[in-house]
C-alpha cells in the first residue's frame, strides 16, 4: 500500500475516500484508531493507503479536486 495524504481532518479523509470511491479506487485508512489508545485527542494523523496501482490515478483525481496540497510527496 501507498500513502498519498496523511491527516487528522476526517472531514478531508471523507471526501478523499468519496473521490477515489466514484472513480472506483479503493483506500485504507491506517492509524483511526490510534487516537481511541492514545485517549481520544484527535492529534494523531490518518494516513490513506492505496494499492500501488491505483497511486497515479487517485493523485490525478485528487488534484483535479483541489486537494494537491494534501497530498504526500511520492
Amino acid at each position: 500500500m501507498i500513502e498519498i495524504l496523511r491527516t487528522n481532518d476526517l472531514v478531508l479523509i471523507s471526501l478523499t475516500e468519496a473521490i477515489l470511491f466514484e472513480i472506483g479506487i479503493e483506500i485504507f485508512v491506517a492509524d483511526q484508531h490510534m487516537s481511541a489508545m492514545e485517549g481520544s485527542l484527535g492529534f494523531l494523523p490518518r494516513r490513506v493507503l492505496v494499492a500501488p496501482e491505483d497511486e497515479v490515478r487517485a493523485r490525478r483525481a485528487l488534484s483535479e479536486a483541489g486537494l494537491a496540497e494534501e497530498l504526500r510527496d511520492e
